[in-house]
């Protein structure tokens, strides 16, 4: 493979909530949503809890740099709630934030995170549904949308989430205005949901689904839009080239992000599997696969979650980079857990894609670091080695080899090779 400068795509940092998302692309964000600790014990610096905290956002962990914050309640929570559940308060005289909120998304977890980070941390909201009395269905769960009188009254509801999150001394980097807006479209569905419209941008009657395309081409409604999040759920059945490719095509200047991922989600699929490898090997085919197609950032959904794979009061139990057994007061990383790893640590915030001309069929990336430094990701799925060369103008070449079921993060400064060094993750037995 061989560096190839002509493709490198500007990569703005995310460094306020003024125009963060004016320019192109940006490095790869992992982030993160967490809401196990709802049933969790105090916190003890030698504990289960803080060391999860510690292996994921400090200097001696993965270094993840973006916690992903649920508004009010999702499927991985206890219990359903808002933040304003007073009927008829379409003054939000009640609202408030409750103690899921307060002390342990505030004080527990994110406050923490801060605190042991060795490097920017970035907040990102998603509201699952609005006030329930808000909705044309009056449930938080099932077919619903924000009826026409309600939108005014939903947005000033996020507003005073930021407000409120802001007297906790927590400003917000972005805000998604819908968790899978067209979950809210279907009858029958188990957890909490709404779809939304844009009637004045858009020029649709209530009710009706305002897409990408039609905010994006309005000017009007465009200039409220940075971004487009993406789910990966999917992905298996849209290819990246038609889906993100001509997205970026489309409208080359707005961000996409990927906002979340989990394996075991489908109802065919084991929520939990301790120790797959299969499962790391798909999260770093996600993000490298999004990586090529324009994406900046890849969200996985649970920072940890217990044995079962929640607690999730729907029971819609998945599979998490970090596994937490309370009874045994101890964690477990998975294979996810260090495939993540090869992004988070060695792709900081402000790299660049750099183009990459490859004759091998393994999956790989390569970027450029901020201070100048190369990283190539290089991804193995199939069982057999694979001889490697790495060329780069600027230095020389490299000879080495993938070994089969393994991840490899090359990483050197362009000025010599003395400052090569390699990370390397292979499948037991490999």
């Amino acid at each position: 493979m061989e560096f190839s400068s002509p493709s490198r795509e500007e990569c703005p940092k995310p460094s306020g909530r003024v125009s963060i998302m004016a320019g192109s692309l940006t490095g790869l964000l992992l982030l993160q949503a967490v809401s196990w600790a709802s049933e969790q014990k105090q916190w003890a610096s030698d504990g289960a809890e803080y060391g999860t905290i510690q292996a994921n956002c400090t200097g001696t962990g993965i270094g993840y740099n973006i916690i992903r914050v649920p508004m009010a309640s999702c499927d991985f929570s206890i219990r359903t709630y808002t933040y304003a559940d007073t009927p008829d308060d379409f003054q939000l005289h009640d609202f408030s934030l409750p103690e899921e909120d307060t002390k342990l998304k505030v004080d527990t977890l994110i406050h923490r995170a801060l605190q042991l980070a060795q490097r920017p941390v970035s907040l990102l909201a998603s509201p699952w549904t609005s006030p329930t009395q808000l909705k044309t269905s009056g449930a938080s769960c099932s077919l619903g949308l924000v009826h026409f009188l309600g939108q005014i009254i939903h947005d000033l509801s996020l507003a005073r989430f930021l407000d409120a999150y802001a007297e906790h001394k927590l400003q917000f980097w972005a805000v998604t205005a819908e968790n899978e807006p067209s979950a809210g479209l279907l009858s029958g569905y188990p957890f909490q949901c709404l779809g939304f419209f844009l009637p004045e941008a858009c020029g649709q009657g209530p009710g009706s689904v305002a897409l990408p395309l039609q905010v994006l081409t309005d000017p009007e409604a465009a200039k409220y839009v940075h971004g487009i999040a993406v789910h990966w759920y999917l992905d298996f059945l849209a290819p990246a080239k038609a889906t993100l490719g001509e997205t970026h095509r489309l409208f080359p200047n707005t961000m996409l992000f990927a906002s979340e991922a989990c394996v075991g989600s489908k109802f065919w699929e084991q929520s939990v599997r301790l120790g797959s490898w299969d499962r790391g090997m798909q999260y770093s085919h996600s993000i490298i696969t999004n990586l090529l197609y324009h994406v900046v950032g890849w969200t996985d959904w649970n920072l940890a979650l217990n044995p079962e794979g929640g607690p999730n009061w729907v029971r819609n139990f998945v599979d998490s980079p970090i596994i937490v057994d309370i009874t045994k007061d101890t964690f477990y990383k998975q294979p996810m857990f260090y495939h993540l790893d090869h992004f988070s640590k060695f792709i900081p915030e402000g790299s660049q894609r750099v183009g990459l001309v490859a004759s091998q069929k393994n999956d790989l990336v390569a970027l450029m670091h901020p201070d100048g430094s190369a990283v190539v990701v290089v991804l193995n799925r199939s069982s057999k080695d694979v001889p490697l060369t790495i060329k780069d103008p600027a230095v020389g070449f490299l000879e080495t080899i993938s070994p089969g079921y393994s991840i490899h993060t090359y990483l050197w400064r362009r000025q010599c090779w003395s400052r090569y060094s390699r990370r390397h993750w292979a499948r037991p037995g490999h």
